[in-house]
């Protein structure tokens, strides 16, 4: 099988990439500079022929970001997927493509599970909802993943807080489960792998790391790794983030276990390599070694 990875700058692709490559799988790398601004007339001569999967490494985990630029976001979440999904279907090819947590409104009592339907009350998980929902109707042969919290987002958070005095807010009344960016490319390899032998499992799965937490437990627990400044104060507050942050992002993660045979694994055991990760990538953006 084909695979072609659409990515850009960020660690999953990289981490991707270098997973399938270490398979008998022939795989493609389709750099994406900037997403926001790609010619979508241009795919063609971008998607080689052959290709049997476009798997959307785009990993958009950052609601923040999102509301900052609307039209970008807008552009990513769903122009740039429903172009690659317009090509598959003209082409003959099957799609990979992630979503996330943010497309719940956080309301329900219990954990979300794959057939609940989106409600996002931010940008991002507003345009992920439509994009599942277009990519359900048009193209039959498509994964969808959605996938929790990126730990390394709030490994970032913290350790951008550590150069300075202030104390880092997270809110602990949202709770949900991270996912680290090594054990996605784990569970996407996996997908990847079983539709090549044949799987025929199309739809809408889950996946984030086992144990639900608070987003201040989380932040406490990246507070207490090595490498980051003793005297880091993280406090259960309310940022001006907060209102983006559903309170509710738990996902019941058994679809794909029992289909896939993919099981969750703790984010804790991921996250001192997550978090040198996330400290390099900031050593090579030139943001201040702690």
């Amino acid at each position: 099988m084909h695979v072609l990875v659409v990515h850009d700058y960020g660690l999953l692709g990289r981490v991707l990439l270098d997973r399938l490559r270490a398979t008998h799988l022939r795989v493609s790398p389709l750099l994406v500079s900037d997403p926001a601004t790609v010619d979508l007339h241009a795919l063609a001569s971008w998607i080689p022929e052959d290709t049997d999967l476009i798997v959307n490494a785009l990993w958009l985990v950052d609601p923040e970001l999102a509301e900052s630029d609307r039209e970008a976001t807008h552009e990513v979440a769903f122009s740039l997927p429903l172009a690659l999904a317009a090509h598959a279907l003209e082409h003959n090819m099957a799609m990979l493509q992630l979503s996330s947590c943010y497309v719940f409104d956080g309301r329900k009592q219990d954990a979300y599970i794959a057939s609940n339907p989106g409600q996002p009350i931010n940008e991002l998980g507003r345009w992920q909802w439509e994009c599942e929902q277009a990519l359900r109707s048009q193209l039959a042969r498509h994964i969808i993943l959605r996938t929790g919290w990126s730990l390394a987002r709030i490994a970032k958070k913290v350790y951008e807080n550590s150069a300075s005095s202030e104390a880092v807010s997270l809110p602990g009344r949202c709770l949900g489960q991270p996912v680290a960016v090594k054990d996605l490319a784990r569970v996407m390899a996996a997908i990847i792998l079983q539709l090549d032998c044949g799987a025929e499992a199309w739809g809408t799965y889950q996946y984030a790391g086992a144990e639900e937490i608070s987003l201040y437990e989380l932040g406490l627990s990246i507070a207490g790794m090595p490498g980051i400044p003793e005297g880091i104060r993280v406090v259960d507050d309310v940022p001006d983030w907060g209102h983006l942050e559903p309170v509710n992002n738990t996902m019941v993660c058994t679809k794909i276990r029992n289909t896939f045979g993919i099981k969750q694994q703790p984010w804790r055991s991921w996250l001192a390599e997550e978090f040198a990760m996330v400290k390099e990538a900031g050593k090579t953006e030139g943001e201040p070694a702690a």
